[in-house]
């Protein structure tokens, strides 16, 4: 059985091209007989006259000499001097190792990336106790338009709506029970955002929940003194997230992902006035019917208020 499939003999021809020498054929009509090279026989005479019968056996195809197995061998420490944030050529000149050679073993080791060698944070749920403990606030901002846009017919360029300005979605999330608040409004100002969060804190009033804490983002209207005042006139703490750190906030960017889906982007709306018109009905349905897994499958409005 010959297990090289490009090979031009077997081991019965190699038999036979040292038979047919011994019969004194010349390696020129050898050769010819089996379509192969002269060089080709010579070299399987030389083989038998060297190992005898063995030497006309099939061997492994597997390279006598392989570089990455010498790298295999260093891999600990290719990875132990790694950890120090040394680059490959560092270590290659500290292992007497080409630069490419370790650049090969860092990839194959997923560290040739610097961002690699620092573990991600493991993932901190977080759930408050209390409907009101905690709100999540957040904006969207969405541009608006005067017919269907490309997101819906795929033209990129030739269904766009230019110089009609932006719509900014403000949301309030309760942490507890996920049920959400949320307007569109003109602009982000520290004005707008102070007073949103009053009718927010109002609207969470009306349902028996009081705000104790609410969490923003770093955005300019949410650092503003104005909407700092509104928080402590209505005796809410405002924690700001850590920066560069949206995941902090999380609860408010899944559901901003969810509105995109769910509503903004659900339907190809005509216009963002009536896209904005839809909203109300979809925050109902959100609210009071969407069963929502972060919270085994329960409805946030069953949250709020587990009578209903």
């Amino acid at each position: 059985m010959n297990n090289h499939k490009n090979a031009r003999t077997t081991v019965y021809s190699r038999e036979q091209i040292v038979l047919r020498s011994q019969q004194g054929w010349t390696a020129d009509e050898i050769a010819a007989s089996f379509c192969i090279s002269v060089r080709t026989v010579f070299k399987w005479l030389k083989r038998y006259r060297d190992e005898g019968p063995t030497g006309l056996e099939n061997r492994p195809s597997a390279p006598d000499h392989n570089p990455q197995a010498y790298v295999l061998g260093w891999r600990n420490l290719i990875t132990k001097l790694r950890t120090y944030r040394m680059t490959a050529q560092e270590i290659g000149e500290t292992l007497d190792l080409p630069r490419s050679t370790v650049a090969y073993a860092l990839k194959r080791l997923g560290l040739n990336r610097l961002d690699r060698l620092t573990p991600p944070e493991p993932v901190r749920r977080y759930e408050r106790k209390r409907p009101g403990d905690l709100i999540h606030l957040d904006i969207k901002k969405l541009g608006r338009f005067n017919k269907v846009g490309h997101r819906i017919l795929g033209h990129h360029r030739r269904n766009r709506s230019r110089g009609l300005g932006y719509d900014y979605v403000h949301v309030a999330i309760d942490d507890h029970s996920r049920v959400a608040y949320v307007e569109v409004l003109d602009d982000e100002t520290g004005k707008t955002c102070a007073d949103f969060l009053a009718r927010a804190t109002m609207w969470f009033a009306r349902k028996g929940v009081l705000v104790r804490r609410v969490m923003t983002d770093n955005g300019v209207g949410y650092k503003s003194h104005i909407f700092r005042d509104a928080a402590r006139a209505l005796g809410q703490r405002h924690i700001k997230t850590k920066p560069y750190t949206p995941k902090t906030n999380g609860k408010a960017e899944r559901f901003i992902r969810t509105l995109q889906e769910e509503w903004v982007y659900a339907m190809p709306y005509k216009s963002s006035v009536r896209r904005n018109a839809n909203l109300a009905r979809w925050l109902q349905i959100y609210n009071c019917e969407r069963k929502h897994y972060g919270i085994n499958l329960k409805t946030p409005i069953s949250r709020l208020n587990p009578q209903s």
